[in-house]
């Protein structure tokens, strides 16, 4: 990759660890209502994947969701702004944590219910195919979703109709609390492509360069009417499943062992070896992020509420 490139990668991976810590911080304070599921060492799944899209291609979600959002160009006040619940937010404070919404920038949704956006991004995905457009979706569910219905469901029809999707599972490891080796009879999410007659491949999630070249790929191959493809990227979730997760179902071995991986960690390495980038500049990424995530709390927190207009307007359509 060119080097400013190489740079927006690190710069949007700080900007998500930064935003993140303080989010947690923010729901410590009370500030953020709900739950709230934290993307801290999972970063490089989102800027590298979401990297090889267009603008103007969509992604759907989960609802660990506040790094695909940052990525696709939603503003961080606007993310901040609806963690807070407040009406400037990017689904008007709404939706809050685990459902960002910005369709200005075709992020489509972020969705609680485990496995349900897998469906709407394939349809999405023929939308796209019915209208006869040069686009792309990006559909990201976690591990816990792969033994839902609507996974094989989806995949099954998206094969079928060659439809222009790539399905991005970010394998972090555990659903909630339970680890994929007892949940799932093939723990390597990436062979069961092979039941839907499609390409597989696993990635590693914590090598941004890696999910970038993997999804470059798949999405250009959805894009000439190749179909979909499936992507297993392992990635590690440094924080519990939520805020409230005191994480009791793993050992703080394991933990450490993954901890080495950070994946901005890797990433400053890798660019310092380079020797087109130096530590001064990448420190000044930091500073710069902190600067972007303290203004976006200020804004957050001077935000109006939503009127009880509003609240009850999008009742029914």
């Amino acid at each position: 990759m060119e080097r400013e490139q190489r740079l927006l990668f690190y710069r949007q991976m700080v900007l998500i660890r930064k935003f993140e810590d303080v989010a947690g911080e923010m729901y410590g304070r009370g500030h953020v209502g709900g739950f709230l599921h934290l993307y801290i060492g999972e970063e490089a799944c989102a800027v590298g994947a979401v990297n090889a899209l267009r603008h103007e291609d969509y992604i759907v979600t989960h609802y660990r969701d506040h790094g695909h959002a940052l990525v696709k160009g939603c503003s961080p006040r606007a993310v901040m702004a609806e963690l807070f619940g407040k009406a400037t937010g990017v689904s008007s404070g709404m939706g809050g944590s685990m459902h960002l919404f910005c369709p200005i920038n075709r992020m489509m949704g972020g969705y609680a219910i485990v496995g349900g956006g897998i469906p709407l991004g394939a349809g999405i995905a023929l939308g796209i195919q019915h209208l006869g457009q040069d686009l792309v979706c990006l559909n990201f569910f976690g591990d816990g979703a792969v033994n839902e219905g609507t996974f094989h469901e989806a995949l099954n029809l998206a094969s079928l109709w060659k439809l222009p999707v790539v399905f991005f599972c970010e394998n972090n490891q555990y659903a909630m609390g339970t680890a994929l080796s007892r949940s799932s009879a093939v723990p390597e999410i990436y062979k069961r492509a092979e039941a839907y007659a499609i390409p597989g491949q696993q990635v590693d999630g914590m090598d941004v360069d890696a999910v970038y070249r993997a999804t470059v790929d798949a999405v250009e191959r959805a894009r000439r009417g190749g179909g979909p493809t499936l992507i297993e990227a392992i990635t590690y979730r440094f924080k519990g499943h939520s805020m409230a997760d005191a994480v009791m179902y793993r050992s703080r071995q394991e933990e450490e062992t993954w901890r080495p991986r950070d994946p901005i960690a890797l990433f400053r390495d890798q660019l310092l070896l380079s020797g087109t980038v130096t530590a001064a500049e990448l420190d000044a990424i930091g500073v710069e992020q902190d600067a972007v995530v303290a203004d976006a709390v200020r804004y957050a927190e001077e935000s109006p509420e939503p009127t009880l207009e509003k609240m009850f307007g999008d009742v029914y359509a």
